[in-house]
């Protein structure tokens, strides 16, 4: 369908006044429909609404994903639905340990997805860098309340990229201190190490199948 078809659906089907160029622009990613909007592309289109997510990360993506209304997720998480959609429109998630155990299992999150979501990346990343440049030890417990995980794999995936990140260090300064010219040198090097951190934690800290 020709965004044209599509923009009349909408209009026909859900009174909805959208242009050709807005559904043009939905489909570029330069534009971001409504919830309603969403739902009205779904039933124009024949498909679900998490369907026309590529990568759901939000809050709100994950949630209209499952098909859930703000009332009905909320009342799973167990809190007042305007309590819930602060955190939604915020992108910050604030809830109990109880009430994250209930979100994520309503949303059916991973734990890299659950703080996705929580909008709680960068700090993941802020304790993470420190980490893996200091002592690794002093950082278990802050990561291990912020992620949906076992303590012991916090442990051992912060001890595992400590150990990595030191290593490279240590490689190459050795190569500085004999004079080779190496390329990217160890500050780069370094930085492009601290940079892929949160990936490189889910990936130490995913059992091997």
């Amino acid at each position: 369908m020709a965004p044209g078809h599509v923009a009349y659906g909408l209009g026909a089907q859900y009174g909805l006044r959208i242009t050709a160029e807005t559904v043009a622009e939905w489909e570029r990613g330069l534009a971001v429909p409504s919830e309603y909007e969403l739902t009205a592309l779904a039933g124009v289109l024949w498909c679900a609404p998490g369907e026309l997510l590529t990568a759901a990360r939000s809050l709100r993506e994950h949630r209209v994903a499952r098909g859930l209304t703000p009332d009905e997720l909320a009342a799973r998480v167990g809190m007042a639905a305007s309590a819930y959609l602060r955190m939604e429109e915020s992108g910050r998630w604030r809830g109990n340990e109880r009430q994250s155990a209930a979100l994520t299992e309503a949303l059916e999150l991973s734990p890299a997805g659950f703080v996705a979501a929580a909008g709680r990346e960068e700090e993941l990343a802020g304790l993470l860098r420190t980490a893996v440049t200091t002592r690794w030890q002093a950082h278990t417990r802050p990561v291990a309340k912020l992620v949906p995980l076992d303590k012991r794999r916090v442990q051992d995936a912060l001890e595992r990229l400590h150990t990595d990140y030191q290593a490279l260090m240590v490689t190459t300064l050795s190569w500085s201190s004999t004079g080779t010219d190496r390329p990217g040198g160890s500050g780069d090097e370094g930085r492009a190490f601290l940079d892929r951190i949160v990936p490189r934690f889910w990936e130490a800290a995913t059992p091997a199948s």
